[in-house]
């Protein structure tokens, strides 16, 4: 048999030759056929169930099951290096809770009000967007678990569902977030429907002025564009011209000024807070431009990289303020522990919004009310141990704070 006749019987198959242009066209990354393979449940046989839910962290990996990567990366991702988003988890382990007499649970109350609006604990659902690339009932899901579990939520400026349609979904407490919109006759049109609608207050979101997201950028599927989804962010209409770029700085953001905050300030007729504080200075000119209320926030470690954690500045920020408003935080929080020691330093109420996302994520409204109760009862389990059954008692005495 000579050469060629030898190749020919070696080679391969018409068939094979096929199989082979099948499976690279299926593997091809511009196709985004091949999602990341969920490594995180790669070793169970089973899903977990609800039930088995032991703390907020066991949602994660569900949640990121039940998803393509792209849309579990919106959730997950912080804004550069993600230096902030890692600073606000480990800053809890910087503040120790101090031992006391220990309590029994069942006496512990942590009750609390804002605005009129009575809590069975000072744990609320901050603002965020697109819930329906988490679970099919978006917005009005989340909003089901936190009236199942007693807690207030702040519907983000742009959901996924219209507003009108989340209000209908549940009856629990609840407050607007708005994000600015340059045209202040846009803005009036805006806030006037959304206080329309009923919400116990209007929070305006400040922070995340330009964000950078370098897993999005380096993204090898998307050749450098921004996964982040269609819509999200609830600039509004209005806002000023978006240019893509593959870094996600919005260039409606770029413009915030206080005499703005005072113009919607005339308009805003409940409480107005602002979210995305993180210095005292800044805290002190929210109480001169009237503001109601202030959040002490880094948008969960999106808003700016190599910032402070939301746990370190909020002493400062709490002595500033000097009891005239009330200070709430958000930022890495996924235990009751972390709750504990936010309201040991001065926060009078810390919103959830990762782990509520989870929880939405894994099982819909149950693991969104699911989440809230695990942190609800870990709280209650670290004030009895730390011998404070009441909001009132759990005050700087209750923590060492070894801030570096």
């Amino acid at each position: 048999m000579g050469r060629i006749e030898n190749r020919w019987r070696h080679s391969m198959t018409r068939r094979k030759a096929l199989a082979a242009l099948a499976g690279m066209v299926a593997g091809s990354p511009l196709l985004l056929a091949q999602q990341d393979p969920h490594g995180a449940l790669r070793g169970h046989r089973r899903v977990p169930g609800i039930d088995e839910m032991e703390t907020v962290f066991d949602f994660e990996p569900i949640c990121f099951a039940n998803m393509p990567l792209a849309l579990f990366d919106y959730t997950a991702h912080g804004d550069g290096s993600e230096f902030t988003l890692r600073r606000n988890r480990t800053a809890f382990e910087w503040v120790d809770v101090g031992p006391g007499k220990a309590v029994d649970p069942k006496s512990v109350d942590l009750a609390s009000e804002l605005f009129g609006t009575r809590m069975a604990f000072p744990i609320m659902i901050a603002p965020s967007s697109n819930h329906r690339h988490l679970h099919p009932d978006a917005e009005v899901g989340t909003y089901k678990g936190a009236t199942a579990a007693g807690t207030t939520m702040v519907v983000a400026s742009g959901p996924s569902l219209p507003h009108e349609t989340i209000v209908a979904g549940a009856a629990g407490p609840r407050w607007t977030q708005y994000y600015p919109q340059q045209d202040l006759g846009l803005a009036r049109e805006t806030l006037t429907r959304f206080q329309s609608l009923g919400p116990h207050a209007i929070v305006v979101t400040i922070d995340q002025q330009a964000s950078t997201y370098e897993r999005d950028a380096h993204d090898r599927n998307l050749g450098g564009v921004s996964r982040t989804p269609a819509g999200a962010g609830g600039g509004g209409r209005g806002d000023a011209a978006v240019r893509p770029n593959p870094y996600r700085i919005s260039y409606a953001r770029l413009w915030y000024s206080w005499s703005y905050l005072d113009s919607l300030r005339k308009i805003i007729t409940v409480p107005m807070l602002v979210k995305g504080i993180v210095t005292a200075e800044d805290a002190e000119l929210c109480i001169q431009h009237g503001m109601d209320g202030i959040i002490v926030s880094n948008h969960g470690g999106r808003s700016m990289d190599y910032g402070p954690s939301t746990l370190e500045v909020l002493p400062e920020i709490v002595a500033a303020v000097r009891g005239r408003v009330p200070v709430l935080i958000d930022s890495g929080f996924r235990r009751g522990s972390d709750v504990f020691k936010a309201l040991a330093l001065g926060a009078r109420a810390v919103c959830l919004g990762r782990a509520t996302r989870w929880g939405l994520g894994a099982f819909g409204a149950p693991g969104v009310q699911r989440v809230l109760e695990i942190m609800q009862a870990e709280l209650v389990h670290t004030a009895a141990s730390a011998g404070r059954s009441t909001l009132a008692s759990i005050d700087k005495t209750a923590v060492k704070a070894n801030f570096i």
